[in-house]
């Protein structure tokens, strides 16, 4: 597995023969590496229905007859767009060719503005639990902080997670950093700041207040180093 992070909450996964993009933003990401034309993936996976999270969803998934994996009114809505959307809901788990995905609760809003300035309801918004060739992947998508976030660390061994450090639309540098503490994965990777002046953040703050998690602040386009980490 090859697992990469590519500005605000963009990351790529990288299994078997399988690429698979989270949070596809990159189109009017100012700190993104990746352009929409060279983007190949088979499936994307979507915590929530924000615009700067949903990004270039619609024409990566024409584009690649890719399979949109999403909380379930976010994939209805997308359905109608012509994508192959699949719903899912909290809680609920699957395997796909590509791996196991699961959402998990987030605290936040869920909303999709369309090109002309409709507002769509996109459910509930989510994290994402991605297991495959014996490795755990969660995403928390926007959120704040949550007591629950204990029993994912206690329930799955969680070997990167990302989290949003950016404050003012998520929690901020000091809950991310006990979110992380809940969760114990072996390393965390902070994400969704920098990218609009209200989230502007800096992440060696955010290191500095995690204790006993191994952070890895990434630049756009660098990768987690998993060959360290044991086969679960």
């Amino acid at each position: 597995m090859h697992v990469s992070y590519h500005g605000h909450s963009v990351v790529k996964i990288k299994t078997g023969a399988f690429t698979i993009l989270i949070d596809p933003f990159i189109s009017g990401n100012k700190l993104t590496d990746l352009q929409v034309a060279n983007e190949k993936p088979n499936a994307i996976l979507l915590t929530h229905a924000h615009n700067d999270h949903v990004g270039d969803t619609v024409e990566l998934a024409k584009n690649n007859n890719a399979q949109v994996i999403a909380p379930v009114e976010l994939a209805n809505y997308l359905s109608s767009q012509g994508v192959n959307a699949v719903g899912m809901n909290l809680g609920g788990a699957h395997k796909f060719d590509f791996g196991v995905v699961k959402f998990t609760k987030a605290f936040h809003s869920s909303s999709f503005t369309t090109d002309d300035g409709e507002v769509v309801y996109g459910g509930m918004p989510a994290g994402i639990l991605f297991k495959a060739e014996g490795k755990t992947i969660y995403h928390a998508g926007d959120t704040e902080v949550f007591g629950d976030m204990k029993i994912l660390g206690e329930r799955n061994d969680i070997d990167v997670a990302f989290v949003p450090i950016g404050d003012y639309f998520t929690m901020g540098p000091e809950d991310a950093a006990y979110a992380v503490e809940l969760l114990n994965p072996k390393i965390v990777v902070p994400i969704h700041y920098n990218t609009f002046p209200p989230i502007e953040q800096d992440p060696e703050h955010f290191k500095s207040l995690v204790k006993n998690v191994q952070v890895n602040i990434l630049q756009p386009g660098e990768s987690v180093d998993l060959e360290s980490i044991p086969t679960n």
